[in-house]
């Protein structure tokens, strides 16, 4: 089951980040799912689309997400991601800086009869956030990599 689940797991980051296929979050997560994110507890297709997948592709209409890398075992598959992007709009609630982003993280899946029941990411947002705040006043954008140690 675990090469079913990495496939499921990159087609995730694949459809829903890169192609923008909202119908894919409706296809792989559960009815009862629960995401811990950095934008808070998630339940469900809905909660993830308001609050993180709307927004963030406003904000980043021109995001990408590259999967570097996955480990496996059992239901569980974490993902290791990049992600870049150009900050043109303000889903974010942070008026459009210009600014390109670049930035890390892991996402840990677990799935049961080949839905995602569970998720939790760790990644930077704080500092993202606080340097699209500080660009925000500048007006003119140097090019930077958010730290996500």
């Amino acid at each position: 089951m675990g090469n079913d689940n990495v496939t499921r797991a990159v087609r995730w980051f694949n459809e829903v980040w890169n192609e923008r296929r909202s119908e894919t979050i409706d296809e792989l997560l559960a009815e009862g799912s629960v995401g811990e994110t950095e934008a808070g507890i998630l339940q469900g297709a809905s909660d993830f689309k308001e609050r993180v997948h709307g927004p963030f592709l406003s904000a980043f209409p021109d995001l990408k997400v590259t999967v570097e890398g996955t480990v496996a075992e059992g239901d569980d598959v974490v993902i290791r991601w990049r992600a870049t992007g150009t900050h043109l709009g303000d889903g974010l609630g942070v008026k459009p800086t210009g600014l390109p982003i670049a930035i890390r993280g892991m996402t840990w899946q677990q799935f049961r009869d080949g839905k995602v029941v569970g998720g939790w990411d760790c990644w930077n947002q704080d500092g993202l956030m606080a340097q699209l705040r500080a660009a925000e006043g500048q007006g003119a954008i140097a090019e930077n990599e958010v730290a996500t140690s």
